[in-house]
């Protein structure tokens, strides 16, 4: 019995210590889910931030950037190979999400910069974000900040990576 006992409070205390993403968030066709950020180490200027983003409405929407209190100003960049080299532009014109397409944003593609940082993210904190879409509008989305070198957020991270199924931009 007692065996039993402190395997149910390591489990409980195991579910309690993992991250977990925020909440997903619904904005007309578009269903926003596991925003995450990486922790950034202090004296920063730049964080990224990551979400899965699936339009299951009938009008392509486009992703333009954000805003946050804890930056300047939010980016949509992308992470791209060059003959070998890795390059991280600003994506012109925004991200576009077609109908019945889920994006997904993370570490080695697409993804949020959060620039001119005005503290660190700081791991197991939570920033709000305003994402800025051309038909969604202003989007209020909750990020939770993973550790500096998580590839992944929440209950994913240190996972296999990626979602069975889902189509990737």
């Amino acid at each position: 019995m007692a065996r039993l006992s402190i395997l149910i409070a390591t489990l409980i205390a195991l579910g309690l210590a993992a991250p977990s993403y925020a909440d997903d968030v619904m904005a007309g066709g578009l269903k926003i889910s596991a925003p995450w950020a990486r922790a950034t180490p202090k004296g920063a200027s730049v964080g990224g931030g990551y979400l899965t983003i699936t339009n299951t409405g009938t009008k392509a929407d486009r992703l333009l950037g954000g805003s946050t209190a804890v930056a300047s100003s939010v980016e949509v960049h992308r992470m791209s190979m060059d003959n070998g080299v890795m390059k991280m532009r600003p994506v012109t014109g925004g991200l576009e999400i077609k109908p019945g397409e889920t994006v997904k944003l993370d570490p080695n593609g697409y993804h949020l910069m959060i620039v001119g940082l005005k503290q660190p993210l700081k791991e197991g904190d939570h920033v709000k974000v305003t994402l800025d879409f051309t038909n969604a509008g202003k989007v209020d989305v909750d990020f939770a900040v993973a550790g500096i070198g998580a590839m992944q957020g929440g209950a994913m991270q240190g996972g296999a990576g990626g979602m069975p199924g889902m189509k990737m931009k």
